[in-house]
């Protein structure tokens, strides 16, 4: 166990961060500790909230478990620090990870690979009223989805059914986002696929169908009580797995996607027509995660998951650094 470990070297587990998605992170963080230590190895909570970046290389870390959620974490930011410190992490690059948190962006680049995704509207802050709000609600019909363009967990997620609502719904969103996406809602099933690996090594697994209470997969429903069921395997057609399956791993293709990535799509109830929602490039690891949940079906256990990352941990840029000196 102990020789298994010891080739990754000393190894930090970012976690917590300050994003709203920071008490998530904390548990996705505390998971993948707990999976990394039982095999061997020599992994220690690093939370950037509470230390700078440069004690990653001042303390001899070899590599990160990327654990954070939100921004930064997900947007590039951390990963951008990493590829200057010359430390390997986990998941995305700086690019991907910049792109990917942003649903509009990560929603354009879909378009313009002819992959399907919802009609959207996308509203900045201070360029909006409540006539633009109505304009909105006109173009893309009620019920609509209202969220923050960037950031996860289903933090300031609204459906909105009426007019009377959207006000309140975009207030909501902007609260933690200097952006708003309102998107075409979508009726039918929500699964989501989780992709493993990079470029032509990307492989799909199992198809996860959540069933929500009232069909609200908010942030309660996500992570603290055990209402919403899960469904694997997801009882679909073949057919329709292998599709979904099939176009997660171009849509992570597409955003050039590494290590992993969470594909969230919907099904239209009507045609059976997929579309594309968004991408988790750090996807949660708690205990009511998807992610674990979709790499047990596959048959490979939490733990073989956090070690499989670990191993293909690297940088955008793996040219060996310059000495690094403290300030």
């Amino acid at each position: 166990m102990k020789q298994e470990g010891a080739r990754f070297g000393k190894v930090a587990v970012l976690m917590g961060g300050w994003s709203p998605e920071r008490e998530v992170s904390l548990m996705s963080g505390a998971g993948v500790l707990r999976a990394l230590r039982s095999r061997g190895i020599d992994a220690h909570p690093f939370d950037p909230a509470e230390r700078p970046m440069d004690d990653l290389r001042r303390e001899g870390f070899a590599r990160c478990f990327i654990a954070l959620h939100g921004c930064p974490g997900e947007d590039g930011t951390v990963q951008g620090a990493l590829e200057l410190l010359g430390i390997a992490y986990t998941g995305a690059g700086v690019m991907t990870s910049s792109i990917a948190i942003d649903k509009a962006m990560t929603k354009r680049v879909w378009l313009a690979e002819g992959l399907p995704a919802p009609r959207h509207v996308l509203l900045q802050r201070g360029e909006y009223d409540a006539a633009r709000a109505r304009a909105v609600a006109s173009e893309l019909g009620l019920p609509l989805i209202v969220k923050p363009v960037r950031g996860g967990s289903s933090l300031g997620v609204t459906k909105v059914t009426g007019l009377a609502g959207m006000q309140p719904a975009i207030e909501e969103a902007f609260r933690l986002d200097e952006g708003v996406l309102c998107e075409q809602f979508i009726d039918g099933d929500e699964v989501t696929v989780l992709a493993l690996g990079s470029g032509d090594g990307v492989r799909a697994l199992p198809v996860i169908r959540i069933l929500a209470p009232e069909g609200n997969y908010d942030y309660q429903n996500k992570y603290f009580n055990d209402r919403t069921v899960y469904q694997v395997p997801c009882g679909l057609p073949e057919s329709e797995q292998a599709a979904l399956q099939e176009l997660a791993v171009r849509a992570s293709r597409a955003l050039g996607c590494r290590g992993w990535g969470r594909i969230d799509l919907m099904i239209e109830r009507a045609s059976r027509t997929p579309w594309l929602l968004e991408i988790n490039t750090a996807p949660g690891m708690t205990a009511h995660s998807l992610a674990p949940m979709a790499a047990q079906a596959a048959g490979m256990s939490y733990e073989d998951l956090c070690v499989h990352l670990l191993a293909h941990a690297t940088l955008d840029d793996p040219q060996p650094r310059p000495a690094w000196r403290p300030a």
